[in-house]
């Protein structure tokens, strides 16, 4: 009987030793794995600042790939999602007082940028008082104003919590110029300024005024304006960049949406890609001696087509001020104001 303990107790020493020696060597296991699968990082995305907070990865679709055009408007109605199910904001597809509630205990930062060079000065006044008005009211918002006359900035009384910032900039004899420096320098700001600090950046037309809410139903990853004087066309009329040899190409039977160059944002890091990623492609296609239809606005878009916006807003978040309302348009919250162009470009 004593002998038959011994043997007992000798087994189950011998499944505990074994039991440990299996949890070592699985951990270990798991320890390498973790180590190989950190290292394979994808080589066409970069990794995110180290500093920037975790969020979805973008919808990235293959290049060139084709299928039937979408559009927001059906017969006499609205649509109100997109065939990669991104929402398409409207009057009425949101309540701003649940949203409002939602992100206001996260304590977020906006900030907003505007160019503001040459005689487009003038319309910086109304910009920044429509925008006290109506643009995330109740929320921190930090507006950057880039502009080569920082004196004739106007002093525009800010609610708590609002701050404007002028950043100096260079003029320039040609409007396509200014218009193409943009991508550099909102990514610029992004890396020496915001990173550590913002949550969400939009960036918008200074020509432009807010006439109602421009709020939290906005936000997402990457967020992009449908231009208002596309949105019922057909995708061959749209003005993107379609010479082949530049960066920004698109062909004819490709497209979702034309999206404004006047309005855009997202989250900070999505934001700081996409600026990278255009100002790269503008510079590339320089020094070829190329420059896009629309310079930024069509790198724009050609972005948006391969990476897919995870919200989409509807025209009334940048209308035209000398268009009338189409039946579909509730409300206007932000516009482009009526202008002459021959008086406020150094060049047409």
């Amino acid at each position: 009987m004593h002998l038959l303990n011994v043997k007992f107790v000798t087994v189950i020493l011998l499944l505990i030793l074994l039991g440990v020696l299996y949890s070592y060597i699985f951990r270990a296991y798991r320890i390498v794995v973790s180590f190989e699968q950190k290292d394979k990082i994808p080589v066409d995305r970069p990794a995110p600042h180290a500093d920037f907070r975790a969020h979805d990865s973008s919808l990235v679709v293959p290049d060139h790939l084709q299928y039937e055009q979408p559009s927001i408007v059906k017969g006499n109605d609205v649509v109100t999602v997109t065939p990669w199910l991104a929402p398409v904001v409207w009057e009425g597809t949101f309540n701003p007082v649940l949203l409002d509630s939602i992100y206001r205990p996260k304590n977020i930062t906006i900030a907003a940028t505007v160019f503001a060079v040459g005689k487009y000065i003038m319309f910086l006044r109304n910009f920044l008082e429509t925008a006290e008005q109506h643009f995330f009211v109740g929320f921190r918002v930090h507006v950057y104003v880039f502009t080569d006359q920082p004196k004739e900035v106007p002093m525009v009384k800010m609610a708590a919590g609002r701050q404007l910032m002028v950043r100096s900039v260079p003029s320039s004899k040609r409007w396509q110029e200014i218009s193409a420096r943009r991508m550099e320098m909102i990514q610029t700001l992004i890396e020496e300024k915001l990173f550590k600090s913002t949550d969400y950046i939009f960036c918008l037309d200074v020509d432009s005024k807010f006439h109602g809410r421009w709020g939290t139903e906005s936000l997402g990853r990457l967020v992009a304006v449908v231009h208002p004087g596309y949105y019922r066309d057909k995708r061959s009329r749209f003005p993107y960049e379609r010479r082949p040899a530049s960066r920004a190409y698109i062909a004819p039977e490709e497209g979702d949406f034309y999206y404004c160059g006047g309005a855009f944002g997202g989250l900070l890091q999505e934001v700081h890609l996409l600026t990278k990623t255009c100002r790269a492609n503008f510079e590339a296609d320089a020094q070829e001696d190329i420059e896009a239809a629309w310079q930024e606005e069509s790198h724009l878009n050609r972005y948006m087509w391969t990476n897919k916006p995870s919200k989409v807003l509807s025209p009334e978040y940048l209308w035209q001020d000398f268009k009338a309302k189409n039946p579909e348009i509730q409300i206007i919250r932000f516009s482009g104001v009526v202008k002459n162009y021959a008086e406020i470009r150094p060049n047409v």
